[in-house]
């Protein structure tokens, strides 16, 4: 069984949802090939040996380095033609989700998004996907021959086997019917730990009282290394740029530690994080929602609670 995984870069770095993918499709198959597009970091795309991949396809061409789903779509394609690949493995994100769906009707193959485990293979190819913002789950059988799947986060772990895999130049023709759409400008997301990719999230409410609050929480986040997000009233105020917006509207997140400050726990924001590995909860409000959803929960002031967490975090690393 011959599984293509694209990977996705930003900004000559390999994302970690994409080691993920690789995880995942090797442990489908041992016929893993990865495919890099744009320009990359050449260690980086080594170290996808690491994962799982046998091969390593990298499409440098710097025509690539913009996200245009139709390109992305049409290279992908081509790829599973030449490798003779029944299954495209991918991270569900804003760009790998509208190119799974646009490379499986260009391939007449089943898709599925927001899946969260490997497919049992027992009596069919039937996967388990998250639905209604991770409330539920349902069972996907996949009948067609060709076969694309999106991961959710933490569907794998992005673990080091310690493989090696060999690269190959992958040139590709580019059509310009595919550069219909252009990316006159993007706005980066800024701060060292970026939401999609943190482990852990330190995430802040009405209940901080305005942005001049706002550096206990940074100060938490950092003795964690951890990125900061906030509720959408408060991007909705200019407390804190809309990029750090966490819930269904914004930016969803699945980490292993989410830590939610001041935060009331409107069912739109629990759909952003109802994927997180431990919740913890800290509000003065004992009647808080978010306490219902809490793994683990602290009724008392944040303006208290928080700087003591704090130091008592820094003091156990010493």
């Amino acid at each position: 069984m011959a599984i293509l995984v694209f990977v996705e870069v930003a900004e000559g770095k390999i994302r970690k949802s994409s080691l993920e993918a690789v995880c995942y499709a090797q442990a489908m198959g041992d016929s893993v090939t990865a495919i890099v597009l744009g320009p990359a970091d050449a260690a980086e795309v080594k170290s996808l040996g690491n994962y799982g991949a046998k091969k390593v396809l990298h499409a440098a061409d710097p025509k690539l380095e913009k996200p245009i789903i139709q390109v992305y779509t049409s290279v992908l394609t081509k790829a599973m033609e030449d490798e003779k690949a029944d299954i495209l493995v991918l991270a569900n994100s804003s760009l790998g989700t509208p190119v799974a769906a646009k490379v499986a009707i260009k391939t007449g193959a089943s898709f599925a998004a927001n899946v969260v485990e490997l497919p049992n293979t027992s009596a069919g190819f039937v996967v388990k996907r998250s639905i209604y913002t991770g409330k539920a789950f349902s069972l996907v059988e996949l009948k067609n021959a060709k076969k694309v799947i999106a991961i959710k986060k933490n569907a794998a772990e992005a673990k080091e086997t310690g493989g090696a895999a060999e690269v190959v130049n992958y040139s590709v023709t580019l059509s310009d019917a595919d550069f219909n759409t252009t990316i006159l400008s993007s706005e980066k997301a800024t701060g060292d730990i970026l939401l999609p990719e943190a482990e852990i999230v330190v995430s802040g409410g009405r209940g901080l009282k305005g942005p001049e609050h706002w550096a206990i929480l940074e100060d938490l986040a950092k003795t964690l290394h951890a990125a900061t997000g906030c509720s959408k009233p408060v991007s909705d105020m200019g407390w804190r740029p809309h990029h750090e917006h966490v819930g269904q509207t914004g930016v969803k997140v699945a980490p292993q530690l989410y830590i939610a400050i001041g935060i009331s726990g409107a069912i739109q924001h629990l759909a952003g994080v109802n994927s997180s590995k431990c919740i913890v909860v800290i509000n003065k409000d004992a009647d808080a929602p978010f306490f219902k959803a809490a793994d683990y929960g602290i009724v008392g002031d944040a303006f208290d609670v928080v700087p003591k967490l704090t130091a008592a975090i820094k003091a156990a690393n010493r």
